[in-house]
């Protein structure tokens, strides 16, 4: 258990460093408000806490960096919220008054955001689709024997895809199969749409359209959507920025990551809601030993939908960061959730 004294130190460490990334020695900390204690004391704490593994001695320097654990401890336990700059909150509400309704695009521009006004790399992972729900469908002929269907889904995933009509299809026709397709599909998962097209509405296609073998073909192709999440990637080089990642070796290991969608894929927790962070070798890559990663859900009710992340030095601006991630992953579950 650690004092109020030592409490005190291992804080004013981690806020210098993350701040100034320099070690930060006795001195400077006699120097800080709050310290009213001698350097000797000031000498004998840090001491205690290098060997509790809370700090650290960089080589060839006399101050002390946080470690791993020091960081841990800091963001579990020492960690204060920081408000949000005006400006930065403007920036973050008028993305969302722009009145986008394409959940993808959305999710795009919260990381760019993000990562603009981090500095960090930002990750973010669309919407799960086997979690959505159809909410309609749309056929527009754009030609004669073209069309573009639209499929919008309940958390305002839009798919468009150009279709090709069966000869001899009326305007009538494609008006008759849309109205029957919404009365009977709207609000069934997306991966029983198919099933259900077989099933219940064929028999109703038979009834009311010409044709209605080969438009029932073509809307099983339309409805065979693919339940992979996009991933989206802002700010690559942002961390490049970061004095940790300036030597060839870090930053050749870095890029190599960046470039491959599978592995930054998999630094982000699965099966895990809410926010979470790692710190260094936590995320259990090799060669990542100084990054942190901080990454929040958003939600449809308690349906987990997708991911948006933070890539970035153990040094990052913690509270900061997290403190924009809950207002942007709020603003993205205010979007998506049911209104009554």
């Amino acid at each position: 258990m650690l004092t109020e004294r030592q409490l005190l130190i291992l804080q004013i460490i981690v806020d210098d460093f993350i701040r100034m990334a320099q070690p930060v020695g006795s001195r400077s900390l006699s120097k800080k408000e709050g310290i009213s204690f001698s350097s000797a004391t000031i000498r004998n704490e840090m001491a205690d806490l290098e060997e509790l593994g809370y700090i650290e001695k960089p080589h060839s320097s006399a101050g002390r960096i946080p470690s791993e654990k020091g960081y841990r401890f800091y963001v579990d336990h020492l960690l204060s919220p920081q408000p949000i700059k005006e400006n930065d909150l403007q920036s973050i509400k008028g993305l969302f008054d722009e009145r986008i309704f394409e959940m993808e695009k959305i999710v795009k521009n919260s990381a760019e955001i993000l990562s603009d006004l981090t500095n960090y790399t930002t990750i973010a992972l669309g919407p799960k689709l086997n979690q959505n729900k159809l909410q309609s469908i749309q056929l527009i002929p754009i030609g004669p024997n073209k069309a573009v269907s639209i499929i919008v889904t309940n958390t305002g995933v839009v798919q468009n895809k150009t279709v090709t009509l069966p000869d001899g299809v009326s305007i009538s026709d494609i008006e008759k199969m849309v109205a029957i397709l919404n009365e009977r599909l709207v609000g069934v998962p997306i991966q029983e749409l198919n099933d259900k097209l077989f099933k219940e509405v064929a028999i109703l296609l038979r009834h009311h359209i010409t044709n209605y073998d080969s438009m029932l073909k073509m809307m099983s192709k339309t409805l065979e959507i693919p339940f992979e999440q996009k991933m989206f990637l802002s700010g690559k080089t942002n961390i490049l920025s970061q004095p940790e990642f300036h030597d060839f070796e870090t930053m050749t290991t870095l890029l190599r990551m960046i470039e491959k969608k599978e592995a930054i894929r998999s630094l982000l927790p699965k099966d895990q809601a809410g926010l979470i962070i790692k710190i260094g070798k936590e995320n259990e890559k090799i060669g990542l030993n100084n990054i942190s990663i901080i990454s929040a859900t958003y939600s449809l009710g308690n349906n987990e939908l997708g991911t948006i992340a933070v890539l970035g030095p153990t040094r990052m601006e913690y509270s900061r960061v997290i403190a924009l991630m809950q207002i942007i992953t709020s603003q993205i579950n205010n979007l998506i959730s049911p209104k009554d």
